[in-house]
């Protein structure tokens, strides 16, 4: 089986992450993979050993030279079936390309954003099938009018046991100027307004009132940072938040923190906090798309609502206070991402899609 997978982000986290675990996990499989990426994208060289790949031209969402070399890379590779992985206009020019060169199309949803219904309607009827990475995601396509029948879940997944080596405080102090009796509440994914930075920003003068000693460590990059700076400074938090850029190394850090917080006001489902879960981490999250299916409340952390500053302050204390019960949290949150969220299933979901597909065409 020959899958063509393509997948235009830049930067080696969230969906482009789950890209290449899928095409590494599909390889194991004996499954040959071909990936189109963006030029100078961070997949194209991690993804090398497992797929074969096509680096193009894009410059934004209605690059023409993209759609021209996607069609040629289709044409030469003639793969079985054409995965399109949602990211910054690819899916539907690779739909569309798609078509045009008589290949079965499996596009994958990440994002739990509404469409216009008519437009949604008509792009996704172009599929043969629709995977979400959340049943969050899934029901806003059925709300959507896309038939049950096209939308498959399928959980993103995490290397459980990569995220299980413990912390090493000696390490983790020099990295970010910490001092070892510190707590240290963590926020992981872009610096963009759908995350919800600002809320927890907001929350942190009355967290330190009863933890002083409380920092908070900002990891990732975009467009709203100096406007997050900013915001610090206006409440004289500026030396108690560190902006620590994008890190290929949460692994080494998330064991070290004492909670994840997540403020996000949309979230298709969020790999950051399927690592958080994964080295166990409790988590303090808001109660949108698909993150009750990793925060499950009073159980591995706790969900609050969108923009609710004081939530987020009763449940970060709440965890601070109860070092024990926040160390059973952690270990909760293990479980569910073993139960639920292994790489190993992730791949099997995506391989059965195929072949459900594939065997369709047969018929």
């Amino acid at each position: 089986m020959h899958i063509l997978h393509v997948e235009t982000g830049r930067h080696l986290y969230g969906g482009a992450l789950q890209v290449l675990c899928l095409v590494q996990g599909l390889r194991k499989q004996g499954c040959r993979s071909t990936l189109v990426c963006a030029k100078g994208s961070k997949i194209g060289e991690a993804a090398s050993v497992a797929a074969t790949i096509y680096e193009v031209p894009m410059v934004g969402e209605l690059d023409p030279r993209f759609v021209l070399q996607l069609g040629r890379v289709i044409r030469a590779e003639c793969p079985d079936i054409v995965h399109v992985h949602s990211r910054r206009g690819a899916d539907l020019w690779g739909i569309l390309v798609a078509r045009l060169t008589k290949i079965k199309v499996v596009l994958t949803r990440r994002v739990d954003n509404p469409e216009v219904p008519w437009a949604a309607q008509m792009k996704y009827r172009l599929c043969d099938c629709v995977i979400t990475i959340s049943e969050g995601i899934r029901q806003v396509l059925l709300s959507e009018g896309i038939p049950a029948h096209k939308v498959v879940c399928i959980p993103s997944g995490v290397a459980i046991e990569q995220y299980n080596q413990g912390c090493k405080s000696g390490w983790f102090c020099s990295q970010f100027g910490l001092r070892p009796h510190d707590k240290v509440i963590g926020v992981i994914g872009q610096l963009i307004p759908r995350k919800g930075h600002r809320y927890l920003i907001e929350a942190a003068p009355e967290i330190l009132k009863h933890y002083p000693e409380t920092r908070f460590l900002f990891f990732g990059q975009g467009p709203l940072q100096r406007d997050l700076e900013q915001l610090s400074k206006s409440i004289h938090m500026a030396d108690k938040v560190h902006f620590a850029g994008f890190r290929t190394d949460l692994e080494r850090i998330l064991p070290c923190l004492d909670l994840v917080v997540h403020p996000a006001t949309m979230e298709g489902l969020g790999v950051s906090l399927l690592q958080a879960a994964a080295a166990g981490v409790p988590i303090v999250a808001t109660r949108v798309g698909g993150i009750p299916e990793i925060v499950h409340d009073g159980i591995n952390g706790y969900l609050v609502d969108v923009g609710n500053t004081q939530a987020i302050v009763d449940a970060v204390l709440t965890l601070l206070q109860n070092p024990l019960k926040a160390k059973r949290l952690g270990r909760a949150g293990r479980e569910v991402v073993r139960s639920h969220f292994s790489l190993e299933a992730m791949v099997a979901g995506n391989l059965r899609v195929y072949h459900d597909i594939l065997s369709e065409k047969a018929h």
